[in-house]
């Protein structure tokens, strides 16, 4: 079982229309989407819930009014400024737990927040594990170990030959999270000034981390000049550069109907199919 996590630097690459491609045209897979964030993958891949479960990141405090006495001493020492009125706020609460250590009544007490909920659902190209962050909820890096533990679980389960993860974008820690240990990783770029620099920003990552990698350039055309430049860099590096795929009105022509694009372009899929045999062989290695 090996795993791919296809990464970026920044969002709006194209990240996810490749990672729905790949899970179609890898056959025998597990999809996992780490995007938890902004996740999006579920628009192409219409993906059926089997079943969900509450995700708790972090903790609050809650202030049982009944054991109170009002010292104040808690809305003197909470450096956030997260209790006011003998009240917690949660948007404000750091959950650091000092206050109910504090409390000379013990009338705070730390519970678990919920941070959003995860998700295992069918898809016609394979079993799917994927989440949700609620409204102001940090994104820490567990909630994308756990989805990637469970996709490992469910492809040894039901003898799946390849994971095909859906990263998040950036160099924070959900991408630490999502490229530690796997199998290997597609760093996807443009030909902008922007992604360029963030595309290196993600190399460095993945050598820190020894996580082997490739290039793919999506939206070549678009120019030229920084797409060549994409490619030297590469070669004075000595990363490979996996494929192409140019600029296409099918790619939102697909995002229209909901499809992944090499399911719904023939154009589309001639294109990405070499992209996938190039990482089949290093998966293979």
């Amino acid at each position: 079982m090996k795993e791919l996590v296809i990464i970026s630097g920044k969002g709006g690459t194209g990240k996810t229309c490749l990672s729905s491609s790949l899970a179609v045209l890898a056959g025998s897979s597990v999809i996992c989407d780490c995007d938890v964030e902004a996740p999006n993958l579920h628009i192409l891949l219409q993906p059926q819930p089997r079943e969900s479960e509450a995700f708790s990141a972090s903790r609050r405090a809650w202030l049982d009014p009944e054991k109170c006495v009002k010292c104040e001493l808690c809305m003197e020492i909470c450096r956030f400024g997260a209790i006011s009125d003998y009240q917690v706020s949660d948007l404000d609460c750091e959950g650091c737990g000092f206050c109910s250590r504090i409390c000379p009544v013990e009338a705070i007490r730390m519970e678990d927040r919920v941070s959003g909920e995860w998700y295992r659902s069918e898809t016609v190209y394979g079993p799917m594990f994927h989440a949700r962050l609620r409204a102001g909820q940090p994104n820490s890096g567990k909630l994308v170990a756990l989805l990637r533990r469970k996709a490992k679980e469910a492809a040894k389960t039901n003898g799946r030959r390849y994971i095909i993860t859906d990263g998040p974008p950036g160099t924070g820690c959900p991408a630490i999270a999502a490229i530690t240990g796997c199998s290997l990783a597609a760093i996807v770029t443009e030909p902008t000034l922007s992604a360029i620099h963030d595309m290196q920003r993600v190399i460095e990552l993945c050598e820190h981390f020894k996580v082997r990698f490739g290039v793919v350039i999506n939206k070549c055309d678009l120019s030229p000049i920084k797409t060549q430049e994409i490619k030297e860099f590469c070669r004075d590096k000595g990363i490979a550069v996996w494929g192409s795929v140019p600029y296409r009105e099918d790619f939102l022509h697909a995002i229209d109907c909901c499809l992944p694009p090499v399911s719904y372009s023939k154009d589309i899929a001639e294109i990405v199919k070499p992209i996938w045999k190039e990482m089949e062989v290093c998966l293979s290695e």
